[in-house]
């Protein structure tokens, strides 16, 4: 009856033994593989590499729609007509500069035509929140009448939204804001919105 508890005890201390080799072993096995590994993340800062696979913010092979606006001729005046182009680039800015280059470039692939004068140049773009500034060379002065000048500046403002139907144009001319268009005295009042050329500016 003695010898039982005895052998109870003994058995316990060597179980605990056996756990606590192990467990050394295991930190130890451990620490070594730490030490022969430096330049692993470390654990709790996931930006370490997270940080070297952030998307490129502008990506090639990308495309956006955008519309360049021609004039069509009617019985009394013109009628602004769009023609939809793809162009590589998932940026506003660099589609919109694209498209409005486009534009005064003028129609080549269509029977529509344009008013706006040959020589003209986007000189600036500026886009900042909802409001697009537009800055044209002078040759977008010349020539034409009341019709001609009304009909360009439509061009310019529809082409101008065409990826924001809602924004407010400015536009500018050798980076002067456009008071009076043409020889014809057809003042322009700023911001131009597709709203306000429709209703300011029927033509």
């Amino acid at each position: 009856m003695n010898d039982q508890p005895r052998t109870n005890r003994n058995i316990s201390s060597g179980v605990i033994a056996a756990v606590s080799a192990t467990v050394v072993a295991v930190s130890g096995g451990v620490a070594w593989l730490s030490s022969q590994t430096p330049n692993a993340p470390i654990q709790g800062n996931p930006n370490q590499s997270i940080e070297k696979q952030k998307p490129l913010t502008s990506q090639t092979g990308q495309e956006q729609t955008a519309n360049i606006y021609w004039l069509k001729p009617t019985a009394k005046s013109f009628q602004l007509v769009a023609q939809p182009v793809k162009i590589a680039s998932d940026q506003p800015g660099q589609a919109l500069e694209s498209a409005l280059n486009t534009l005064l470039e003028g129609p080549k692939e269509t029977k529509d035509s344009t008013t706006i004068p040959p020589g003209t140049k986007l000189l600036s773009l500026k886009i900042e929140n909802n409001e697009i500034h537009v800055n044209l060379s002078e040759n977008f002065t010349g020539g034409g009448g009341s019709a001609s000048m009304v009909g360009r500046v439509g061009q310019v403002v529809y082409t101008a939204t065409t990826l924001d139907p809602n924004a407010k144009v400015y536009l500018e001319i050798n980076g002067k804001p456009l008071e009076v268009l043409g020889g014809e005295g057809v003042e322009i009042e700023q911001p131009l919105t597709r709203k306000t050329f429709q209703e300011n500016y029927p033509l």
